[in-house]
């Protein structure tokens, strides 16, 4: 049998339950949901190829089919959690190669500080303990809310008698 053929390719995906419908999320459908990322005069606080960047995946990655009325705001969500990540990461310029390094450093929970001579030592295992199914969506509250959605939109249906 020739799986190739595109009268089975909708069994193959059916079965695997593979979507192929890609939503139209935009960034002003974003920039009017979660006005936190615009600065006070409107406009917004990343550069927008970043932004296009972080919304065409989310178009491409949340299927509307399997999200329903959720879609919109799981869109919302993915690219607030990447934009997050990135303005973590950002910086106007960098003097250094050190410095522009330290820009993109994991930083965890605080574990312990020390006044004299100013130590501080952060708990990593917080942010990336639960992240072995979801990757790095624990280390925002959207990429938090994203992951407990999808666990819901990934269950099956339930029967109750």
């Amino acid at each position: 049998m020739n799986w190739d053929n595109p009268q089975f390719y909708g069994v193959r995906s059916a079965a695997a339950d593979l979507s192929r419908e890609t939503g139209t999320y935009t960034r002003d459908m974003f920039l009017a949901d979660f006005p936190q990322f615009t600065k006070s005069d409107g406009s917004p606080i990343a550069p927008d190829s970043v932004m296009g960047m972080f919304v065409s995946q989310a178009a491409s990655s949340i299927a509307p089919d399997k999200w329903a009325e959720q879609w919109r705001y799981a869109c919302g969500l993915y690219t607030a959690h990447n934009l997050t990540l990135y303005l973590r990461t950002y910086a106007e310029s960098s003097e250094t190669p050190a410095q522009a390094a330290a820009s993109g450093a994991t930083v965890g929970i605080v574990k312990s500080a020390k006044l004299g001579d100013t130590e501080v030592s952060y708990d990593t295992a917080a942010l990336t303990a639960g992240t072995e199914k979801w990757g790095g969506l624990n280390a925002t509250q959207y990429g938090q809310q994203l992951a407990t959605m999808a666990r819901l939109v990934g269950l099956g249906g339930m029967l109750v008698i």
